[in-house]
């Protein structure tokens, strides 16, 4: 799935292509994350500041990590016609839970990270084609459910979620750069149990 490109349900296949970022995009990934940060403060654990004064090699070893643990999508308009716009408009990532790694949980797990897609690309199918990109790289890596946290009140955000078939959990956390607000978590199972 490294080089797979696909188009959104609905979008002309020559406007939009979603594929896996590969490590020399390091910086089309920063441009998109610090643009989403601005964009959205709430909606993510970081801060635009603390992002922004990560250095290069940082940036670097987000996509550099084992594809096995890792991936990260990002979405383009026209990136199939020479001389068009190469900017990300869609980013969204999957990363291997860490505790179902460590035993700390039977059921292998993927959580879905940094789902964002610029206010010019809204409406188009392409925020749930993300997140279905993320789903079908968690199958092949045998994850049994994928994980997220949504700021709770970003009703756009838990309805693209809940089309995607994710559920709240009832589970809450601290907002982790806003003491204000509050993470709700959701799961969306892989497998039904036998």
């Amino acid at each position: 799935m490294a080089n797979l490109e696909t188009s959104p349900a609905g979008a002309d296949p020559g406007d939009v292509i979603i594929r896996r970022l590969l490590p020399d995009e390091w910086r089309a990934l920063r441009e998109i994350r610090l643009t989403a940060l601005r964009e959205a403060p709430s909606a993510y654990g970081a801060t635009y500041e603390q992002t922004a004064a990560l250095p290069d090699r940082e940036w670097q070893r987000w996509l550099e990590r084992d594809s096995a643990r890792s991936a990260m999508f990002g979405a383009r308009f026209g990136a199939d016609r020479p001389g068009t716009d190469r900017t990300l408009v869609g980013l969204c990532g999957g990363w291997a839970d860490q505790a179902a790694e460590s035993g700390e949980d039977s059921a292998p797990a993927v959580d879905l990270v940094f789902m964002w897609v610029s206010p010019s690309a809204r409406r188009r199918g392409l925020g749930v084609a993300l997140v279905e990109e993320v789903l079908a790289w968690a199958r092949t890596q045998g994850a049994e459910r994928v994980h997220l946290r949504v700021t709770d009140g970003n009703v756009p955000a838990e309805r693209l979620y809940a089309r995607c078939g994710f559920v709240r959990t009832g589970e809450q956390v601290p907002h982790p750069s806003d003491p204000r607000l509050v993470k709700a978590d959701m799961v969306r199972p892989l497998r039904s149990s036998s």
